[in-house]
């Protein structure tokens, strides 16, 4: 019997082991009609929002030349980038809950795979960030003597994490195929070759997991515990408001991420020991991973906002667009760099005249 698992929990009426059922099937309908009414409009609302969100953070790094100084503002460009084409994957997954798939093999195989290089991609930049933010504060001097390596290097680091988190990603395009149900539905799943004990979706979920979460988490607790404990032996307080937008946004990802982690160790220990065998412990297992997954799919949308409404220059040049598309500023306003001349220096700029972190 051949091993499914399914990127949106849409596996067929069969266990994948015994069941309390005496006929060996689990009536899991209720599971499909709670996702076709509970999935498609969320994910129309993170579409949209998310679409609005980072093409605004493509737009202000787009109008404004000077815009992109540091490397941290390479990292968030690249994560808009990464989240935009995440986002353009949604509305197959609607129609594949609200309906059935219907787009072939092929589409199927894409999609998959492109939610994935996003999930690793995004993971990855957010690491990048913490170093980056360590380097920046901690070791200060070195940043300021190698500002010119550094961008050279961010340019470096953000193709390699593409790089990586496509190959990471290559099981999603193998694995990924067009099933159809005993009622004639068809789904965009993940068919794992038939070996022992489930060895080829317990390994790639071991690898989801340590290189798309639990890896990059301890790079951001060392990092930004040591950022703390260089803070508070400051005597200046405002680049505690400057922290503000790295801290929230990988709060926010490590809050929509961990329990869709915590599910996949689950949904590993499942296929390990068939852990679960009774129909509604299961069907509450499918709803459960449906509900940890789309809050998973909301950091798409969150992080462009946490830019605009904590992000001192975000809002800063927000504004001058939106006086320029009204006519109260000239063009060459909006060429100038945003920053103001008279900040005074700190351990958190960069250079001289860029804050490090007041995105």
């Amino acid at each position: 019997m051949e091993q499914t698992f399914s990127s949106d929990y849409t596996d067929d009426d069969y266990l994948t082991g015994p069941t309390d059922d005496s006929a060996g099937i689990c009536d899991r309908s209720w599971v499909r009609d709670f996702r076709g009414q509970y999935e498609p409009p969320l994910y129309w609302i993170i579409f949209i929002l998310g679409a609005v969100g980072n093409l605004m953070v493509v737009l202000i790094y787009c109008s404004f030349r000077n815009r992109i100084k540091t490397m941290t503002d390479i990292y968030l460009l690249n994560l808009a980038v990464a989240d935009l084409l995440f986002l353009c994957t949604l509305p197959f997954w609607a129609k594949d809950a609200l309906i059935d798939w219907g787009f072939g093999e092929g589409v199927c195989k894409c999609v998959s795979a492109v939610y994935k290089i996003n999930f690793f991609s995004s993971m990855l930049l957010l690491t990048c960030i913490s170093v980056d933010r360590y380097i920046a504060i901690v070791q200060v001097t070195k940043a300021q003597n190698f500002k010119k390596q550094r961008l050279f290097y961010s340019k470096l680091a953000c193709l390699a994490v593409w790089v990586l988190s496509i190959l990471l990603a290559l099981p999603e395009f193998i694995f990924a195929t067009v099933k159809t149900n005993q009622n004639g539905r068809s789904s965009c799943t993940l068919v794992y070759w038939n070996n022992a004990n489930n060895k080829t979706k317990i390994l790639v979920l071991a690898l989801q997991i340590c290189v798309g979460f639990s890896l990059p988490l301890l790079f951001m607790i060392f990092c930004y515990s040591i950022i703390i404990r260089t803070l508070l032996q400051a005597k200046n307080f405002e680049k505690h408001k400057a922290l503000r937008v790295i801290f929230a946004v990988v709060f926010v990802f490590i809050l929509s991420q961990l329990p869709y982690n915590g599910f996949l160790i689950m949904e590993a220990t499942q296929a390990a020991n068939m852990t679960i065998t009774d129909c509604p412990t299961l069907t509450k297992f499918d709803v459960a991973g449906q509900i940890a997954k789309s809050l998973a799919y909301t950091h798409a949308c969150l992080n462009p906002f946490l830019y605009v409404f904590i992000g001192v220059r975000f809002r800063q040049d927000l504004l001058k667009i939106v006086k320029m598309r009204t006519g109260s500023l000239s063009k060459v306003g909006l060429i100038k760099s945003p920053t103001n001349s008279k900040r005074q220096p700190s351990i958190m700029s960069d250079t001289e005249t860029t804050p490090a972190l007041s995105l």
